[in-house]
């Protein structure tokens, strides 16, 4: 019997732990999902120092010509004081010294007979950056379930941490069944096609920072699927394309069963991709899409993601959409949910020209989908729609309603 999406979902959601953890240099981290908190250990900045180049000075030597005591640099361990009459010549980073109240940019003064004349308008703490004010000892800076993006490197720098705890990478197995496909590297006869999912998959896996093992292509045998199921049950995801829908020559449930296939849904109200089935072998996770490469390609980006997503550790691990309108009147056929991939240009969505299950051609043009609820036989220009993206993951804490309704 078919589920609907959402119980799919929430199916996949329910039945799936995160993967183990491990430390990393904080220099290999880069895209891994965090597997702890961060509390800052220290002040940044971790003193007061100067954000310009120029003087420190006193509130009441404004609008006077005033001697420089001395030059501080960036970097020097200075134990110069600040009195009354005189200013301190101080470059950007350095140490405030004592008795300072603001700092004076240079180009805001000028040479006079004893030293340099301070403007009138002096402003208490002006161009200080004080201790603390960036990030405070104890703070929290990141949280558990964070994914790794390059200005969370520079947080954990600037705290001088070199290793950190993470989510170890998804580990993905990928192998397609069907005795017509041939890899892009083989010839083909006339009567035989090229596997392009499982080349699409492997890039997709790693686009969602996966590790990816490439298993083969199997013929349409049980004893051949299950020589591909044996060497791909290290992973914590098997995603499979082809054999499970209700030809003669679909194995690919059954060669699974023989491994003690407990299988959570085998059937999806959704078009394409009805035969879609999700389920569990030992304590690798099994995704088996159908053999059309749009079918495949579209349900991966539903059901791929959101499973590779809980698998990693991240926090935002729903799927998320962006409000677009349609930038033209789209018929659509009711009685079943409808992926239909299209361009989402910033503001409006335009469905693919052609597209069919079988088709390719529509994935290289498209950079997202819409899903339409089976009510809906028509979207009218202008009217809003739900768009998932496909060129970039864009995810959400809590769960949101997908489906594009008018």
């Amino acid at each position: 019997m078919s589920i609907k999406v959402e119980e799919a979902l929430e199916l996949i959601y329910n039945n799936i732990t995160k993967v183990s953890t491990r430390i990393v240099p904080i220099e290999e981290a880069l895209g891994s999902v965090l597997a702890q908190n961060v509390v800052a250990v220290h002040n940044l900045p971790p003193f007061d120092n100067s954000a310009m180049d120029g003087y420190a000075v006193k509130i009441a030597d404004a609008d006077t010509c005033v001697k420089v005591s001395s030059t501080i640099l960036a970097g020097d361990n200075s134990k110069d004081e600040l009195i009354s009459g005189q200013v301190i010549k101080i470059m950007t980073g350095a140490r405030i010294p004592l008795g300072t109240q603001c700092i004076v940019p240079i180009e805001e003064t000028k040479i006079c007979k004893d030293g340099v004349f301070l403007p009138n308008n002096l402003v208490i703490s002006k161009h200080i950056r004080l201790c603390g004010e960036d990030i405070k000892s104890g703070a929290a800076i990141l949280t558990s379930g964070e994914r790794l993006y390059a200005h969370h490197i520079t947080l954990l720098a600037s705290q001088g941490i070199s290793h950190i705890k993470v989510y170890k990478k998804p580990r993905i197995a990928l192998f397609a069944s069907g005795s017509e496909l041939k890899m892009h590297f083989e010839s083909v006869e006339p009567h035989q096609l090229y596997n392009t999912n499982t080349p699409t998959f492997a890039s997709r896996a790693k686009e969602l920072g996966c590790e990816v093992d490439f298993i083969g292509t199997a013929v349409d045998t049980l004893e051949d699927i299950k020589i591909h199921i044996k060497n791909a049950l290290s992973a914590d995801l098997i995603i499979t394309s082809g054999g499970v829908s209700v030809g003669d020559a679909d194995f690919t449930k059954e060669a699974f069963k023989a491994f003690g296939y407990d299988i959570f849904f085998d059937k999806i109200e959704i078009k394409p991709g009805k035969p879609t089935t999700f389920g569990r072998v030992g304590s690798t996770l099994v995704l088996n899409l159908p053999g059309n490469p749009l079918a495949a390609a579209l349900n991966f980006e539903l059901f791929g993601q959101s499973i590779i997503a809980a698998l990693s550790g991240e926090s935002s691990k729903y799927l998320n959409v962006i409000t677009a309108k349609m930038k033209e009147d789209y018929r659509v056929k009711a009685g079943t949910r409808t992926l239909i991939p299209g361009y989402f240009d910033g503001a409006f969505f335009k469905p693919c020209e052609k597209f069919a299950p079988g088709m390719v051609s529509s994935l290289a043009v498209s950079n997202c989908y819409i899903m339409v609820d089976e009510t809906c036989a028509f979207l009218t220009c202008g009217s809003s729609v739900k768009i998932i993206p496909t060129r970039f993951s864009f995810r959400s804490h809590e769960r949101v309603d997908l489906i594009s309704k008018s």
